[in-house]
């Protein structure tokens, strides 16, 4: 069972960055799916696939931002900062307690990471900028 389901809500007419949040889904997916096969060494390899995909996505919509002018950069990039830091402390988690612990805390976690981000920062961005 997939944890969040690709929807046309999802799509900002950026195909960059809309690919990048269909692959973010699907890592996300097989995430939970690790998860819920309580897969300790699954998990921290998609933990740190996670968070190198994050970085690099953040990475594109930063660039976006910066060369659109876009007045809530500061804002944005903080939220990019607060979720890569939240992702490193369960990493850091994962590594030092029982995994099966930190699997379990780590599974409701997961959508609201990346819905709450959406609706807010990035529905904020796509509203200003419209796609070339």
């Amino acid at each position: 069972m997939s944890l969040i389901q690709w929807s046309d809500a999802f799509r900002t007419g950026f195909a960059s960055v809309d690919y990048e949040h269909a692959q973010l889904i699907e890592l996300l997916n097989r995430l939970h799916a690790a998860i819920g096969q309580q897969n300790a060494a699954a998990v921290a390899d998609f933990l740190g696939d996670l968070h190198d995909a994050i970085a690099a996505h953040f990475a594109l919509e930063e660039s976006l931002m910066h060369s659109r002018g876009y007045a809530g950069y500061a804002a944005h990039k903080a939220d990019h900062e607060r979720l890569l830091d939240e992702i490193r402390t369960i990493m850091d988690e994962h590594d030092a307690s029982e995994p099966a612990d930190v699997i379990e805390s780590l599974r409701p976690r997961l959508a609201v990471w990346f819905m709450r981000h959406f609706q807010t920062e990035d529905a904020k961005l796509h509203s200003v900028l419209q796609p070339d």
